[in-house]
């Protein structure tokens, strides 16, 4: 099996250990790129010594070469105090599967899980604290960040992922509240006590408001900030055909609609939906990225990892 069959979230539903899952993905990503397994950290200046037989020419100091007439090699020390706090929405909404039905098809909560699972073991590669806090309309679990709590991190999201397959199946439409973020995210933000790379993985039903309110309780804290917004195909191009009762997932408001009369002006909605949530969290140096649930993983660890290198560069 190849690195990039390994990204297709219907291979991933195969795989039923998820720290397997997370070793197997991370470690398939990182030698597609060619590149140092410890991507995106980066390192400080300790000291120089002497340059002796057999070191490494790249790391003389030519410049002090210059001053002294003597070789130098520059010595470096891993910057290791980066935390990593995974917020995963676990609300009913969060559970709809709708793009592919069958044998292997992921709802959005299965995605979430894979993502935040690969993203912690490759975080916790990175010699990064790891921590993760489920939530509906209040935290549900939470592991606080630690450079010994990537296993800690990978059963919770276990648990998470088998109690939604335990559940029983919601039809299309069929009545389940979105979470709230305002309250689960100011009390996460609390214990939140060093400065904190956080990734909120949701699908966002609420309005673009309430989300950068919300929001702004974790980045008023200094903590750098990436939204990734997961929506099943289903919800970006609404391909029903039959005229049935959908209902409101905030309300339980039964509406009878024919999909063909409104497919077009609820593209437009979905479409001024995003779109606003992208341009606002851009303004406020938020990294925003919005998922289909069908498609593979790279995208999101791509965006993850471009995201970190900057955040690095900045500090």
């Amino acid at each position: 099996m190849n690195a990039e069959s390994l990204l297709d979230p219907t291979v991933l539903a195969r795989i039923g250990n998820l720290e397997l899952l997370a070793r197997t993905v991370v470690d398939g990503f990182v030698n597609g790129l060619h590149r140092s397994p410890h991507l995106g950290s980066s390192t400080d200046f300790a000291e120089h010594r002497s340059y002796m037989p057999g070191d490494d020419i790249r790391g003389i100091d030519w410049k002090l070469y210059a001053r002294t007439d003597r070789y130098y090699v520059k010595q470096f020390e891993a910057e290791t105090n980066t935390n990593f706090m995974v917020l995963l929405d676990v609300s009913p909404s969060m559970r709809y599967r709708g793009a592919t039905e069958g044998p292997g098809s992921v709802s959005k909560l299965d995605y979430g899980c894979y993502l935040a699972a690969a993203l912690a073991y490759f975080s916790s590669t990175q010699r990064d604290r790891v921590g993760l806090a489920t939530f509906d309309q209040d935290i549900v679990e939470y592991v606080p960040p630690s450079s010994k709590h990537l296993r800690l991190v990978l059963h919770a999201l276990e648990r998470t992922a088998k109690s939604a397959a335990s559940e029983p199946e919601r039809p299309a439409g069929a009545p389940s509240r979105a979470a709230a973020l305002e309250a689960p995210l100011q009390k996460l933000t609390e214990s939140l006590r060093r400065r904190s790379i956080v990734l909120l993985i949701s699908d966002l039903y609420e309005e673009p408001d309430a989300v950068l309110s919300a929001l702004a309780n974790v980045r008023g804290r200094g903590n750098d900030m990436i939204v990734f917004h997961l929506l099943d195909r289903n919800e970006i191009e609404f391909p029903f055909a039959d005229a049935t009762n959908f209902i409101d997932l905030e309300t339980g408001e039964r509406m009878p609609v024919i999909p063909e009369y409104l497919r077009t002006q609820y593209r437009e909605v979905v479409a001024q939906h995003t779109a606003t949530l992208g341009q606002k969290m851009r303004e406020q140096r938020i990294d925003y990225a919005l998922f289909d649930t069908s498609k593979p993983l790279d995208k999101a660890l791509f965006t993850y990892l471009l995201a970190r290198e900057r955040f690095s560069t900045a500090r």
